[in-house]
């Protein structure tokens, strides 16, 4: 081994043991079975997929979505796929008096899963305030209030193993889209809140997530396509969609060894690293990467931005021609 190489090395172990002593929060796993798993936005997509494998891991499961009929109906697919009996609960997530009267009435959370979520792709300029107010309102501040109705029971729990709050972010809560300023801006925001709230609740030996999907494959997706700018599908063409199975069974796995990041495919892996910043990592090898391949990783992410860039400058040019 030359000298060159014994120094590489050399910094690499320093590096890794430097990593070891200073990674906060530290690893955990956090056990799924026989425990409570309170889904929101349970009745479909990815929240009846995530309440399908938790039922299948055997946990005691509960899903809250707003439409009662929805709700009895995933209830019922969810028993024959499983053989196991899932709570429902009805509730508007805007609505804190709902939720707090959802949540106890379901008894002590072991998992919450905030998965709510709408959406609404236009520009700032032609949306109706009543439009962001809604976004913001069902994404972020439904947030808030499930967090603030759990938190108690949480807090006062006789099972004292670790638990999660995970939150279903969206891979434009990392990076913002032409057309998506309102929902990426909802996004955004719970990473704020997820990076305030695990400093908060890490005494309570409470592990926070945050989750990344890129576009899934449910009807949700269906009806958005058909929203969607001409400029944000032009942008968008490249990106791939990930079934709601798959979806949950990355989000099941990232919250039991207590990620706060969730990336659920390849590009979710470059974004969370290009866009770490001072986010918790328990992972000394992500951390290892974090630090090695951020800038490498900017520059790739420069390239992106230039080619949709161009794309909004050629879409433009080619309007005023017309």
């Amino acid at each position: 081994m030359s000298g060159a190489d014994l120094l590489i090395l050399t910094l690499i172990i320093l590096l890794l043991v430097s990593l070891k002593l200073i990674l906060r929060p530290h690893p955990t796993r956090i056990p799924i079975k026989s425990r409570h798993v309170f889904i929101t936005g349970g009745s479909s997509g990815i929240g009846l997929a995530l309440a399908r494998e938790a039922a299948a891991e055997g946990a005691r499961v509960t899903i809250l979505a707003r439409d009662m009929k929805k709700l009895e109906q995933a209830k019922a697919s969810i028993q024959v796929s499983t053989g196991t009996e899932v709570d429902i609960v009805s509730a508007d997530v805007r609505d804190f008096h709902a939720v707090k009267t959802a949540v106890e009435s379901a008894g002590e959370i072991d998992v919450l899963i905030c998965n709510h979520g709408t959406f609404l792709p236009y520009e700032v300029e032609k949306m109706e305030m009543k439009g962001i107010e809604d976004i913001i309102g069902v994404n972020l501040v439904g947030s808030f209030g499930l967090v603030k109705a759990a938190l108690v029971g949480m807090k006062k729990r006789k099972d004292r193993r670790p638990v999660s709050i995970a939150f279903m972010s969206s891979q434009l809560g990392q990076v913002g889209i032409y057309g998506y300023a309102a929902y990426s801006a909802s996004k955004f925001g719970l990473r704020g809140l997820a990076e305030a709230l695990q400093q908060e609740v890490i005494a309570d030996d409470i592990h926070v997530s945050l989750i990344f999907p890129p576009d899934t494959d449910t009807p949700g997706l269906a009806e958005e396509k058909t929203r969607r700018p001409q400029l944000t599908s032009i942008i968008t063409a490249s990106s791939g969609a990930m079934t709601a199975d798959e979806v949950a069974k990355k989000t099941l796995n990232g919250i039991k060894s207590g990620s706060f990041f969730i990336h659920c495919n390849f590009e979710g892996v470059l974004l969370s690293i290009g866009t770490a910043g001072m986010s918790p990592q328990r992972s000394y090898l992500m951390a290892f990467v974090e630090v090695i391949f951020s800038g490498v990783i900017r520059f790739v992410a420069l390239c992106f931005l230039w080619t949709w860039y161009r794309s909004i400058e050629k879409w433009h040019a080619k309007r005023k021609r017309t």
